[in-house]
């Protein structure tokens, strides 16, 4: 029987913090931050991350664990975080799961070896010269002769993926194609996972006020702090909403309420591929929106104790 992980899930600004504070208080368990942005130190206001109150009621973890000039794959966030909910498990606790970023969950729910599949540059660098000197529709050609299936999926001018399905051929010795995907019911956990439903216009509606809470509380200070201590405007973690958008007003190249407008803007896009990323999630039951906090509570407490 597999161990059980409670999940918060869904778009931004849909209400998943709340909820998941309160169902690892009446569970006793401990949340498991799911946010590609608030590994980083000294992003806390832009990426919602628990306040210290929230943080001494219920213990968190996966966040503040990188400073925010260090590149952070999924592979390290695979492994430490399943580092984190056995240790949860061990301790006869309840792993509480919270968060937006689908790849983090996929990486929980499968497994998957990020990063740890065969590579060989000899390999890789023999294709290129390839391409470079008779084009890419000559390596094209030959992963067509060896896995046709796999090149009838990819253009001859998608190189890099080309050139990876023939290395994997020839490190496995078995085509793409005949690779088993991993699936998310063969994964280490049984994931129990919720999402909070609203309208698209009351999504959008949460999300800009929410922004404009975070700039209330200081958010533009919080950038200005981290573009003075010379963190790179294209680092990893400058990319997350909230951060982009302010470096060019700080830096006199946007007005403020122009660079708002877009940060708005990209988050509710970017909460759009989220609900597309998660509709699609089978194992996700979806709660209403309008039902209060406390019916959200009752419903996840009957499925974990069950």
């Amino acid at each position: 029987m597999k161990p059980t992980v409670l999940g918060l899930v869904g778009p931004t600004a849909s209400g998943k913090s709340g909820l998941a504070l309160k169902a690892a208080q009446a569970l006793g368990g401990e949340i498991v931050s799911m946010d590609s942005m608030q590994v980083y130190i000294g992003m806390d206001i832009g990426t919602a991350k628990a306040t210290k109150q929230d943080q001494e009621l219920v213990p968190h973890h996966m966040i503040d664990i990188v400073d925010p000039e260090t590149p952070f794959s999924v592979a390290e966030y695979q492994r430490m975080a399943r580092d984190v909910i056995d240790d949860i498990h061990a301790r006869g606790k309840l792993p509480v799961l919270c968060g937006g970023t689908g790849l983090y969950l996929r990486a929980l729910s499968r497994d998957m070896a990020f990063g740890e599949a065969q590579k060989d540059i000899t390999i890789r660098e023999r294709y290129q010269q390839l391409a470079l000197a008779e084009g890419n529709e000559a390596v094209h050609r030959i992963l067509y002769e060896k896995d046709p299936e796999t090149a009838r999926r990819l253009h001859p001018n998608n190189l890099r993926r080309v050139i990876r399905a023939l290395e994997v051929l020839e490190l496995t010795g078995k085509p793409l194609s005949a690779q088993q995907m991993p699936r998310d019911e063969d994964g280490p956990y049984d994931m129990r996972l919720y999402a909070i439903c609203w309208t698209r216009h009351e999504l959008y509606e949460r999300i800009n006020l929410r922004a404009d809470r975070m700039l209330a509380r200081g958010l533009l200070k919080e950038v200005k702090t981290l573009m003075d201590a010379g963190v790179n405007p294209q680092a990893q973690s400058m990319q997350g909403l909230g951060y982009k958008e302010l470096f060019p007003y700080l830096k006199g190249e946007a007005a403020l309420g122009d660079a708002m407008d877009t940060m708005q803007r990209r988050t509710r896009n970017y909460a759009k591929r989220q609900m597309t990323w998660f509709t699609a999630d089978e194992r996700v039951t979806w709660l209403n929106g309008r039902d209060s906090m406390d019916t959200h509570l009752e419903t996840i407490l009957k499925d974990i104790q069950a």
